[in-house]
């Protein structure tokens, strides 16, 4: 039986130094940070934190760090996606020696896999160098430009990948969401990455999500999801619209070096991002700062802290 994750993980920033290094330093500060906003997991060396503009020994580094870090207080997900499967296979391998929980990969985004017979080869030989841990295929064609659709895979990798888990789904295709959620009665982990659309996912049965802006406003989405399971949908909604406002200032800008900056508006700097992703300019910074004030997002964000702290005093 494939064990299900519930609530919500981090899909966490680059941590670099003002040199373009890794500052694995700040990786302790980061996971605190995390645990005390009430987070389940973080998904390291994805697309926020710029994995894929690493070398794999600074990716293996990452890992290392925040398992360490973590201490068995978070799940710890290991994206090992790589251009290469060779490359992928070594990253797989190397989190399972150092102790993650899970593993994921994208697919190949140079040369791409063509079927959902082609996508299953792949991942199928990530997947085996790190037999011991449950493997995730992380769906995101917004990035990758591989479309196959997810239900098709799952039928085929069932029984093809002796430890696939499920799938990281970071997509807007909610109707294909929700098969890939009913495939074999529930059998597989399908969990939800897009943060904008959390309600909406949570009404056709999300049970775990895994996003970047949860990084700096878990607390928030926490409290949609309390309000949603209590049966109080409007006030849902309207929780859920606080985040969507502030995800709206993301567009604006290059999203990644944003959200790094609102990180940084909040007390924790993780440096710069490296070429081809620029950090924002002084006007943009001014900018974000001004748009975040004008939808409440700060006092928003306290709100739901405080909200969360209450809940964790009367669950004890």
């Amino acid at each position: 039986m494939i064990k299900k994750t519930e609530g919500l993980l981090a899909a966490t920033f680059s941590t670099f130094d003002g040199y373009g290094n890794l500052d694995l330093s700040l990786v302790p500060l980061v996971v605190d940070r995390l645990i005390a906003d009430g987070l389940k997991g973080v998904f390291i060396g994805g697309t926020n934190g710029e994995g894929l503009s690493l070398t794999i020994e600074e990716r293996m580094a990452v890992a290392e760090a925040y398992i360490k870090a973590a201490d068995k207080r978070l799940l710890i997900f290991v994206h090992v996606g790589h251009s290469s499967i060779s490359e992928a296979k070594k990253l797989a391998t190397h989190a399972q020696q150092a102790g993650a929980d899970a593993i994921s990969a994208v697919a190949a985004f140079y040369f791409k896999p063509s079927s959902a017979e082609n996508l299953t080869a792949c991942m199928a030989q990530i997947a085996a160098a790190a037999p011991e841990l449950p493997f995730y295929y992380y769906h995101m064609p917004a990035a990758t430009n591989v479309n196959i659709n997810v239900v098709d895979f799952l039928r085929l990798a069932e029984g093809r990948i002796p430890n696939l888990a499920g799938v990281k789904y970071t997509a807007n295709t909610l109707h294909e969401y929700q098969s890939c959620l009913r495939y074999g009665n529930g059998k597989f982990d399908i969990l939800f990455g897009y943060d904008e659309l959390l309600l909406p996912a949570l009404s056709i049965g999300a049970k775990g999500a895994i996003g970047s802006t949860y990084s700096f406003a878990a607390p928030m989405y926490l409290n949609v999801i309390s309000l949603f399971r209590k049966g109080r949908l409007g006030e849902a909604e309207a929780a859920h619209f606080e985040c969507v406002q502030m995800i709206r200032a993301l567009a604006k800008y290059s999203p990644i070096p944003a959200q790094k900056q609102i990180l940084k508006m909040l007390g924790l700097n993780l440096g710069a991002t490296r070429l081809p992703l620029v950090e924002l300019d002084g006007d943009e910074c001014e900018g974000l700062k001004l748009f975040l004030d004008s939808v409440n997002f700060f006092p928003n964000l306290e709100k739901a802290k405080t909200i969360l702290k209450q809940r964790v005093l009367i669950d004890q």
